[in-house]
């Protein structure tokens, strides 16, 4: 027989209360007590009785009512007795399997090593909070093995903004090595985020919505995701303007010289080109309907295709220009102080290339098969990046000898090379290229924010429909005007605000829930929940993200030209928006979260129940 005393408050409360609690204790006994490893699966058959009494001093239910950040189920207390439990493996004796030194009631759900789709059906999530799309995948989804996660970064490096990035560093005055190791350097410290931020995805099954619950709480969860969802509509926009490039390629030139091609100040662009725009954003549509399965068929098997397409560029600029010593001549045009002025704010444009996916990487690697699937599949980032910008330089600089003139955009440079072949290898690989990186970095987080924002509304096609007409709103073709337009005010700008928002949630999950989730209480929207917070908003990482924000509004008016003259100190904070954003925010939501925490542990506790931790 296990004896347990829990007190129960006085006044009358619901029994379905007392089954919620008691369902608690016996599924953690049979996990933690009886079956310490999964090899054992004895039939196991429990009766509890309930004997219910008042008990006079209750202090640890009014404390968890009025901080109920601790109570990972209804805060009530009760007492139970004659649980009895027959039929356990034999080697166990009934003194080992019943006396844990602190047996803590408040242990959850996510911290019992099953998966989390068992969890997940062990309680009813609230419908506002769920859909197919929302909840913690399970085993079988888990089909996301090392290779098939370094496919993905592949596809997503094998781009024409990546090619452009190190070459737009070399217009601004670097040398060709000098542009390299700024995008290896920037590649190598995301690398840290990426892999933290992944782990939860893999470890609890969930998307980035359902993880920022945790720190923003239920409702504020709103916040972070739609942020990062503004961000890939642009994104969206801008990799689709490309696209729209390359069917632009393709076109006769007397079609290209006609009156549509004619440049229309209102518009930004001319009618052909924003016309073949329009036809490769439905193009993308069509693989977008074939949801996750199909985006990770098409990232896997056109990997390959990208190097091999790549490769045959770099050796027809190494034939053509008779190596690479043109591009080996390259020196830097700045002085020292102008160099580090300009390296700061280049690595942090380089790092905000990928920050994006720094914060939605869980919604991938919530399909990997382990924790090593996903650290080995992402390992590669800074080697493909570091390849596929010297690649791009190296064709690049080997312009000027072929053709008398640098040509940094790739589709230009196909264009000059001409030839029907030539053509019909440039459009496949430029859209191959194209829709791997725009579908897997810039649809998949968009569209799960909006199915977070409404799951009774939003699917992840609507989701994608949506993204897919707020990347025209953006009008990419002017944020690829110039370099220093697509370096210092998309890539710098936008990473004022994904650096807090993943440093708030890498705090949180690391310092302050210490890797422990209640899955239960991330789709639940009871006011006594672990993350329902202040009415579902966590003040905190609120507080905390203006924090890291604020600063670095007066650089990004100054640099978009709403602002004459700011400090110098709002200048450099500005070009190092993503590091003085990610660690400020990052240390006041730890700050903030561990006084609200220290306030918590001097509450009176009940002497017959452990002090949550």
């Amino acid at each position: 027989m296990i004896r347990f005393r829990v007190t129960l408050p006085k006044g009358p409360i619901p029994t379905s209360h007392f089954l919620s609690v008691t369902d608690t204790i016996h599924k953690i006994l049979i996990t933690h007590l009886i079956f310490p490893t999964k090899s054992w699966c004895p039939n196991v058959l429990a009766f509890t009785s309930l004997h219910l009494h008042p008990h006079p001093n209750p202090p640890l239910t009014s404390a968890i009512s009025q901080y109920p950040r601790h109570a990972h189920f209804p805060t009530i207390a009760l007492s139970v007795t004659n649980l009895t439990v027959t039929n356990v493996h034999p080697s166990l004796s009934l003194s080992r399997r019943c006396f844990v030194s602190k047996f803590n009631i408040f242990t959850t759900m996510a911290s019992i090593q099953s998966t989390s789709s068992l969890e997940f059906d062990e309680f009813d999530p609230d419908p506002r909070l769920t859909n197919e799309d929302l909840k913690p995948t399970t085993s079988a989804q888990r089909t996301f093995s090392w290779w098939e996660m370094a496919s993905l970064w592949v596809g997503l490096v094998v781009g024409v903004p990546s090619y452009y990035l190190a070459g737009s560093l070399v217009d601004l005055g670097m040398a060709w090595w000098q542009g390299i190791a700024t995008v290896v350097a920037a590649n190598l410290i995301l690398l840290i985020p990426l892999i933290l931020t992944g782990d939860p995805g893999t470890r609890y099954g969930i998307s980035f919505p359902v993880l920022a619950r945790s720190s923003f709480g239920i409702h504020g969860a709103h916040i972070p995701t739609l942020l990062r969802a503004l961000v890939g509509c642009g994104w969206y926009g801008i990799e689709t303007w490309i696209g729209g490039e390359a069917i632009f390629l393709l076109l006769p030139n007397s079609i290209k010289q006609s009156t549509f091609s004619k440049f229309l100040p209102w518009l930004g662009t001319s009618p052909l080109e924003f016309a073949c725009f329009i036809v490769f954003w439905v193009a993308q549509l069509t693989i977008v309907w074939k949801g996750i399965d199909g985006i990770r068929e098409l990232e896997k098997y056109s990997a390959p295709i990208l190097i091999v397409l790549t490769s045959c560029l770099l050796a027809w600029s190494y034939v053509k220009a008779g190596g690479f010593s043109h591009m080996l001549s390259i020196s830097s045009s700045l002085s020292n102080s102008e160099f580090w002025s300009l390296f700061f704010p280049s690595l942090t444009a380089n790092i905000s290339f990928w920050a994006t996916l720094a914060l939605n990487i869980p919604d991938f690697t919530r399909y990997a098969k382990s924790q090593s699937d996903q650290i080995i599949g992402q390992a590669g980032l800074p080697v493909f990046m570091g390849a596929f910008t010297f690649v791009g330089l190296a064709v690049t600089s080997s312009t000027k000898v072929i053709f008398g003139q640098i040509i940094s955009n790739p589709i230009q440079l196909l264009g000059q090379i001409g030839g029907f072949s030539t053509t019909i290898l440039a459009i496949i690989g430029i859209s191959l290229a194209t829709i791997t990186t725009n579908i897997a970095a810039n649809v998949v987080a968009p569209a799960n924010a909006l199915v977070n924002l409404s799951p009774s509304k939003f699917t992840f096609r609507r989701g994608a429909l949506l993204t897919a007409l707020l990347g025209i709103a953006f009008q990419p073709w002017r944020l690829l005007r110039s370099s220093e337009s697509f370096v210092y005010t998309w890539l710098v700008g936008y990473s004022a605000i994904m650096g807090p928002i993943a440093g708030i949630l890498l705090a949180d999950y690391y310092l302050i829930q210490r890797k422990v989730l209640s899955i239960k209480d991330l789709y639940s929207l009871s006011p006594y929940g672990v993350y329902y917070y202040s009415r579902g908003f966590n003040l905190a990482a609120i507080v905390a993200l203006v924090i890291g924000i604020l600063p670095v509004i007066p650089g990004f008016l100054q640099k978009v030209g709403l602002a004459t003259s700011v400090s110098d100190i709002f200048g450099a904070i500005y070009n190092n928006a993503w590091f003085f954003s990610f660690f400020s925010a990052g240390f006041f939501y730890w700050f903030l979260s561990s006084l609200i925490g220290n306030k918590d542990k001097s509450l009176p506790s009940d002497p017959l129940l452990p002090v949550p931790k």
